[in-house]
């Protein structure tokens, strides 16, 4: 929403409206990334357990991303069209019902008609199909209810709060299953999901969506093609999660019992996660700093530059030194580099967005970032075991420099905070 356009919610941009329902929000969601963060140190180990090949195990991680790519633009159109609430609820709850599929798959005797593999990839579509509404729901309705002046600011409490809920699950699923083993860490997952779902049922308000023309899906490459500020914003989503989300995500495991790295009593797996939810509790953190400062620039795009060479110097640490420390220090800086990218350009984005089109352009941003992350666990594994963890995390880097020069020709030159409406459609 470009500056000066005027809303017919007197709340809109208040401190009242902004608090409450990004309260609601990151109510709901904290509880709904603890089932995401428990997969990613359990299921990347369950190749060995259930006899699954490598390139499976990745396509499993991968299914859930496969699935909202897919599905990120529909549901914002049907946001766009709908309103928020109902939509967002019907991902809460299934997002809440995956994880007891991942029981199902540990025990695939249980399912004659599908073995482990195939119930763990119905699992993570069933999950990836939820988050759709849930990840493009919430950027709709901050967006909606804030103004150029506090965007920045609010898309970091709401993602920095929407991410903190990842690390958790990193830790609960590290220790529940060197501790108890699969199937209780799948059933806390499933617990939490369905706890968010009830959090998001009580306090979830509805943002009505707005009066006017709309853009359909078959507008959207156009839309694009008019306005390369929004594909170069695309491009650093993809990038950053393609190697954030599917390259690191999926190997740390690996690449931690490869290299002896273990933290105190706890193994490969169980070190694997308190080395994840360092680095995504350092983009938590970031995110929710960087907003607010990129509310005071008139260029939210400035923030990106210095955010990529840190991200890009913790995959060149990891690379070069693969040790306890270096290990730490090398996640910590590539959550940096994650948090201080994603919510100024994602704020950007909601600056130029026209109202009727927020959900759909919020799904573009998401297609772009659930590309990478798709991407990322079908290569990285495989990747890994033919040239190793050196040769691959040292292309990362190379890949950050590549997008960050496309930042520097693209954006620059743009004020984040002026729209220029060149979006086909808009009125």
């Amino acid at each position: 929403m470009s500056e000066g356009e005027t809303s017919d919610d007197p709340d809109r941009g208040t401190d009242r409206s902004t608090r409450y329902v990004a309260g609601a929000l990151i109510a709901g969601v904290f509880f709904g990334g603890i089932g995401g963060g428990v997969a990613f140190p359990t299921l990347p180990a369950l190749g060995e357990v259930l006899g699954i090949a490598p390139i499976l195990v990745g396509l499993i991680l991968s299914a859930n991303r496969i699935v909202r790519l897919v599905m990120n633009t529909p549901a914002g159109q049907i946001l766009d069209r709908l309103g928020t609430r109902r939509p967002m609820l019907v991902g809460f709850l299934l997002q809440g019902c995956a994880p007891f599929g991942y029981v199902l798959g540990i025990h695939s005797g249980l399912v004659p008609v599908l073995d482990a593999g195939g119930v763990f990839l119905l699992s993570r579509a069933v999950w990836g199909f939820g988050s759709a509404f849930v990840f493009v729901g919430a950027f709709s309705t901050i967006t909606r209810v804030t103004t150029t002046e506090n965007r920045g600011k609010w898309v970091g409490y709401m993602r920095g709060g929407q991410s903190l809920g990842f690390p958790t699950g990193l830790v609960v699923g590290g220790l529940i299953t060197d501790t108890f083993g699969y199937t209780p860490a799948f059933l806390a997952a499933g617990a939490a999901g369905l706890f968010a779902f009830l959090v998001a049922f009580a306090v979830l308000p509805n943002i009505q969506p707005t009066t006017g023309s709309r853009s359909g899906l078959t507008d959207l490459p156009r839309m694009i093609r008019a306005d390369v500020r929004i594909f170069t914003v695309g491009a650093v989503n993809f990038t950053v999660r393609l190697l954030f989300a599917g390259v690191l995500l999926s190997t740390v495991v690996l690449y931690a019992q490869q290299n002896g790295i273990e933290i105190a009593f706890l193994s490969g797996v169980g070190a694997s996660g308190i080395v994840m939810a360092l680095g995504v509790l350092c983009s938590s953190l970031t995110t929710v700093i960087v907003g607010s400062i990129s509310d005071r620039l008139s260029n939210r795009a400035l923030l990106t530059l210095p955010a990529l060479a840190v991200f890009g110097c913790g995959f060149a640490l990891l690379a070069l030194v693969p040790t306890l420390a270096s290990t730490l220090a090398g996640v910590a800086l590539i959550g940096v580099g994650v948090g201080g990218s994603n919510p100024p350009l994602l704020a950007y984005l909601g600056d130029i967005s026209p109202d009727n089109d927020t959900g759909k352009l919020g799904g573009v941003y998401n297609v772009f970032g659930d590309l990478g992350s798709s991407v990322g666990p079908l290569v990285a594994l495989p990747l890994a075991e033919v040239v190793g963890f050196t040769v691959e995390y040292l292309a990362c880097v190379g890949l950050v420099v590549f997008v960050g020069v496309l930042v520097a020709a693209t954006l620059f030159g743009e004020s984040s905070t002026v729209s220029s409406r060149a979006i086909p459609g808009d009125d």
